[in-house]
């Protein structure tokens, strides 16, 4: 299998965790990564649309040569083929509350942040629109409300002692953050904590660009 990305979008790089660390917990996933510049505009190419007809990353390039699209539908699919140990949760009480979580962190933090990133520093040349990313930075204050008192007894994941997905999207998340300088309220310290250590982890820390 292959893995499409570029080194910072934030999608690709919760894929990318995920992998890094169900390493780290034992379970290698044979999947070559291969970069792919959107700086360049190498997803508007010929080659990676037959991939992707949006052009988007990330790609996964099955072994039988069909391609999936989407982070957390390649992540489930992956899960799927390799679910020991678990990183979505061991039954299903545990997968409904680490698969809430991890919306929470995608659809509440990850997506308002890239359309603030887009709209005050794009690194594809977007233009600056400051009302349109002052009302997304608003838009993210109740989920980072919720995220914060999640992590305010200072675990070390997410959803507790474990990793798990929930990890992956909102560090991916928060690393899009430091790139394009849409910096978090410091008032959520709690996330902000939990983010300086989680970078810090040897399993993931040549994932992290800043």
């Amino acid at each position: 299998m292959k893995l499409y990305f570029f080194m910072v979008a934030p999608n690709p790089t919760k894929v990318r965790l995920y992998l890094a660390e169900k390493a780290a917990l034992g379970s290698a996933l044979q999947i070559e990564q291969v970069p792919v510049n959107l700086g360049a505009g190498e997803q508007k190419s010929a080659e990676h649309l037959a991939r992707n007809p949006l052009g988007n990353l990330p790609v996964l390039e099955c072994d039988d040569g069909s391609f999936l699209t989407e982070s957390l539908v390649i992540i489930e699919y992956l899960e799927e083929l390799h679910p020991d140990p678990p990183m979505i949760g061991r039954d299903a009480a545990e997968r409904a509350r680490v698969r809430r979580i991890e919306r929470i962190a995608e659809m509440g933090v990850l997506v308002p942040l890239a359309v603030g990133v887009h709209t005050t520093n794009s690194p594809l040349g977007l233009p600056a629109v400051p009302e349109v990313a002052a009302w997304h930075r608003e838009r993210m204050r109740e989920p980072l409300a919720l995220l914060d008192a999640q992590l305010a007894d200072d675990r070390p994941f997410v959803m507790g002692d474990r990793v798990s997905i929930a990890d992956c999207t909102l560090a991916a998340a928060l690393q899009f953050s430091r790139f394009g300088k849409f910096e978090i309220d410091p008032g959520f310290e709690h996330v902000l904590r939990w983010d300086a250590a989680y970078r810090q982890r040897a399993a993931v820390r040549d994932i992290f660009l800043v």
